[in-house]
C-alpha cells in the first residue's frame, strides 16, 4: 500500500511503527512546516528550531509504536515539539551570557526601520504578541495559529481545560490592551 495525501495520520503512524520510511516521509512533509513554525515562535532562533524539528521527528520514528491515539497525531507532534522547545530554552538560560550574546541584545530605542514597522499593523500585532507572557503567547499560538481546540491545547500543554480558558481570556484581554496602546483598534484589516 502506498502512502499518499489520502492516507490518514493514524495510518501513517501505524506504518511508521512497522518501520515504513515512506510513511515517515509523508508524515514529515505533511506536518514539518507547522511544527517548525510553532517551535520557532517558542525558541525564537531558526537554527535551534531546525535542530529541534529533527529531534521531534526522530522521536516520532522511535516512539510511533507507543502512540495510543488518544489525540490527533498533529496534537501529539505539537506536544513533543513543545516539550523539546521548552527544554531547549531551559538549557539556554543555564548557559552564561557571552560577548556574542550580549551584542545580540536589541537596543530598545527607535531607529527609522522600527518607526516604519510600527506603522505596519502586522508588525504591531507580532510585537504585541511577543509582549505577552510565554504562557499566554503559547495559548494564543495553539488556538489561533494551529486551530487547536481547548481540549487539544489542554493535552498539549498539560493543564486543565478551565486553565486554558482562563489563560485565553486574560491573553486576549492583554493583547487588546497592548494593541489599543499601540494605536490599533479592533476590526482592523
Amino acid at each position: 500500500m502506498k502512502a499518499d495525501s489520502k492516507t490518514s495520520d493514524d495510518d501513517l503512524i501505524a506504518r511508521i511503527a512497522d518501520g515504513d520510511r515512506l510513511a515517515m516521509q509523508v508524515l514529515f512533509s505533511r506536518h514539518h512546516v507547522r511544527v517548525y513554525r510553532f517551535v520557532l515562535r517558542i525558541v525564537g532562533h531558526q537554527s535551534v528550531a531546525e535542530d529541534l524539528i529533527s529531534e521531534v521527528f526522530l522521536d516520532v520514528w522511535r516512539q510511533a509504536g507507543r502512540f495510543e491515539g488518544r489525540s490527533a497525531v498533529s496534537t501529539w507532534l505539537l506536544a513533543i515539539a513543545r516539550f523539546k522547545a521548552l527544554s531547549a530554552i531551559r538549557r539556554k538560560s543555564d548557559e552564561e551570557l557571552d560577548d556574542e550574546a550580549a551584542s545580540a541584545i536589541e537596543d530598545p530605542s527607535d531607529d527609522p526601520e522600527v518607526a516604519v514597522q510600527k506603522k505596519d499593523k502586522g508588525a504591531v500585532l507580532r510585537k504585541c504578541l511577543q509582549s505577552l507572557s510565554p504562557e499566554h503567547r503559547e495559548i494564543i499560538d495553539l488556538v489561533y495559529y494551529h486551530e487547536k481546540s481547548v481540549e487539544d491545547v489542554a493535552g498539549i500543554v498539560g493543564i486543565p481545560e478551565n486553565t486554558v480558558k482562563t489563560r485565553m481570556f486574560y491573553a486576549r484581554k492583554k493583547l487588546g490592551e497592548l494593541l489599543k496602546a499601540a494605536g490599533v483598534e479592533r476590526g482592523w484589516p
